[in-house]
């Protein structure tokens, strides 16, 4: 039995610490009900005693210390998947902001996923054609590997994602029907979100792109779920329908900056410049989920984008 628990024992930030908590468990999903009626989804990512610190993925303006309810679900965060999220436009946490309703579900997933198992991994040998001379001939895109994008300030690194997005193929005798792209932007402003969509649109690739857009003003806690919902759904299409499914992460250093700041709301100790010590085993947990495994005719391709703060290739998140 589900059980209610009322008021909160404090605010900081993006979290919530509830207290008298019982079988919470880490990563599990809550619904937080404010005094209004209005709900919110969280989940759990600190347990000490009976005490739990939530992350509030709406933030938490407006929720009150006395009257608000959480109910913890039982379950991690799950993603609904479909292959008719193919041309829909979704928000960081994978629910659709483009009008046209909800899309019917076929399962759903945990989106915090897991590493490829070395063992299972297939050597990666056709390519992707991205139609961009200096990476076909020079830092060839291979099916199932990753290959990251470092840009400079002021550098076009966004026309750059919609380029390779619009042009990418398969360059290969399977068609483009099994080709398709999971497009993920994190923490953009409204100007360059609506750029991505109207390219798109334009372009008439629309209709094989799942894209999941976290604005500059969106919660930061959705950051961290955005890209680990986009490789879900990339995934799903891969390994369920025998797609190969390019996915195009930007920025990576936005993901990275929230990830600093919910670790500074934590109260842990930082590492250089501030960053978590743990920011390049979190990384990592997102790049090795590219890859082609044994027995299956799809594969999840990776690039990375990210810009390098002052163009300083030392940085924490380049590095």
């Amino acid at each position: 039995m589900a059980i209610e628990y009322i008021g909160l024992k404090n605010i900081e930030g993006p979290l919530v610490v509830l207290e008298g908590v019982t079988d919470a468990s880490y990563d599990e999903v809550v619904s937080i009900t404010l005094s209004n009626g209005q709900k919110r989804m969280g989940r759990v990512i600190t347990i000490s005693g009976d005490k739990a610190v939530i992350q509030v993925y709406e933030g938490t303006t407006g929720i009150s210390l006395t009257n608000t309810r959480t109910k913890m679900l039982g379950k991690p965060m799950e993603l609904a998947l479909s292959k008719e999220m193919l041309g829909r436009t979704l928000d960081g946490i994978g629910r659709p902001i483009d009008g046209l309703g909800e899309y019917c579900a076929d399962e759903v997933r945990d989106v915090n996923g897991q590493p490829i198992n070395p063992v299972s991994r297939v050597y990666p040998n056709n390519f992707i054609q991205t139609g961009i001379s200096s990476i076909d001939c020079l830092s060839t895109l291979i099916r199932g590997q990753k290959l990251p994008i470092f840009s400079g300030d002021g550098m076009p690194h966004d026309a750059l994602a919609v380029q390779l997005a619009t042009q990418a193929k398969v360059a290969d005798s399977e068609g483009d029907d099994k080709f398709a792209i999971v497009f993920a932007a994190m923490g953009v402003k409204h100007d360059v979100a609506n750029y991505f969509k109207r390219s798109f649109e334009e372009s008439g690739v629309l209709q094989k792109v799942v894209m999941f857009l976290n604005l500059s003003n969106d919660p930061v806690v959705e950051r961290i779920i955005t890209p680990r919902c986009a490789l879900t759904a990339a995934e799903y299409l891969a390994f369920q329908h025998d797609m190969h499914v390019l996915v195009i992460l930007t920025d990576m250093t936005s993901y990275a900056e929230a990830l600093r700041e919910i670790s500074s709301s934590k109260g842990e100790i930082p590492s250089r410049k501030g960053f978590p010590g743990y920011l390049y085993s979190d990384l990592a947990s997102l790049y090795e989920r590219a890859g082609i495994v044994k027995d299956a005719k799809g594969s999840v391709t990776q690039v990375p984008i990210l810009t390098m703060p002052n163009d300083d290739i030392t940085h924490p998140v380049p590095d």
